[in-house]
């Protein structure tokens, strides 16, 4: 992409509630060899494909030794299409930092993209707590707690619609 092209998109794309943000990345392996691959596939085939990433570009630092381990990091800029596309690349690859570049000032959000921006990040936390709690709980446990997940998700459901229909959700027979 030209420069121009780029500052076109970079521009167009603020304008309409997109985000410009260098990302700083850092990544430790006792193999001094595989940093570097593992740090490119993150960024290349990872985080520049995740939908809402409109481009990236960046460098990723020669491995250095640090006791008994080798470490590398990579700062990116990236231009994200909304706030909910930063959201997901911070939540899904954890940079060790982030600085917003642009928009400078003030920055303007829908409350319909709030709406959604929220719902997803509740979605992304409970699949994540899930995660996390495969790999803790008992068999029975974790039955419990994906079934009162189900019933988290239900509700969740019927008190938007009754917020979007402005009457009451039908209640679902308890399954205790």
């Amino acid at each position: 992409m030209a420069s121009t092209e780029m500052q076109e998109v970079t521009d167009k794309t603020i304008n309409n509630g997109g985000i410009l943000a260098k990302l700083y990345f850092d990544m430790q392996s006792k193999d001094q060899s595989e940093l570097q691959p593992l740090m490119a596939d993150l960024v290349n085939n990872r985080l520049l494909k995740t939908p809402g990433v409109i481009y990236g570009f960046g460098s990723i630092d020669e491995p250095i030794k640090l006791d008994d381990i080798f470490s590398t990091n990579a700062i990116v800029t990236v231009l994200f299409n909304d706030l909910g596309a930063l959201i997901n690349v911070v939540f899904n690859f954890s940079p060790i930092g982030l600085e917003i570049l642009k928009p400078e000032g003030k920055f303007v959000i829908k409350v319909s993209d709030l709406n959604t921006i929220m719902i997803s990040l509740s979605e992304i936390s409970s699949e994540y707590s899930k995660y996390i709690l495969t790999r803790v709980l008992s068999k029975e446990e974790l039955e419990k707690v994906n079934k009162d997940l189900e019933a988290r998700k239900a509700l969740g459901k019927r008190l938007i619609e009754k917020d979007q229909s402005g009457k009451a959700p039908k209640e679902e027979p308890s399954k205790d």
